[in-house]
C-alpha cells in the first residue's frame, strides 16, 4: 500500500513567506538575465553585419512591446542586484532574524521598482 503523503513540504501545505517569493524570483530573474545577456551579445554582433540589421532591432525597441522589454530588463537586473546584496549580508551572518528577513525582502521588491524608475527616468513613458 502506497503512502499518499508527500515526501517533503508541498506547495499546497507550505505557508508562503516573503523569503519564499524572493528566493523563487531570484532564480527566475537569474535565468532571464542570462537570456537577456545572450540577446544583447547578438544585438551587438548585428553591428558587424551592417546598419540595416541593427536598425531592425532599434525599430523594435521603439514599439510598445520593445519598451516593455526594456523596462522588464532593467527591473530584472535591478531585482537581481538587490537580491544579491541581500545574500552578501546573509553570507556575512547578518539578517537571519524573521523580521529582518521580511524587511529586506520587501526592500528588494520595492527597491527594484524604485531603481527601475530612477534608471529609466523620463524615458519610462510607454
Amino acid at each position: 500500500m502506497k503512502d499518499k503523503n508527500p515526501l517533503s513540504p508541498h506547495i499546497q501545505i507550505y505557508n508562503w513567506h516573503i523569503s519564499s517569493l524572493i528566493s523563487i524570483s531570484h532564480r527566475i530573474t537569474g535565468i532571464i538575465n542570462i537570456v537577456i545577456i545572450t540577446l544583447i551579445c547578438f544585438w551587438v554582433a548585428l553591428l558587424l553585419l551592417g546598419s540595416s540589421n541593427y536598425e531592425l532591432v532599434q525599430n523594435f525597441f521603439e514599439t510598445f512591446i520593445g519598451k516593455f522589454v526594456i523596462v522588464g530588463t532593467v527591473w530584472s537586473f535591478s531585482f537581481q542586484i538587490l537580491s544579491e546584496i541581500r545574500h552578501i549580508f546573509w553570507d556575512l551572518g547578518f539578517g537571519f532574524e524573521l523580521k529582518t528577513s521580511n524587511i529586506t525582502g520587501l526592500l528588494v521588491i520595492f527597491g527594484s521598482l524604485v531603481l527601475t524608475i530612477v534608471i529609466l527616468g523620463k524615458n519610462l513613458v510607454l
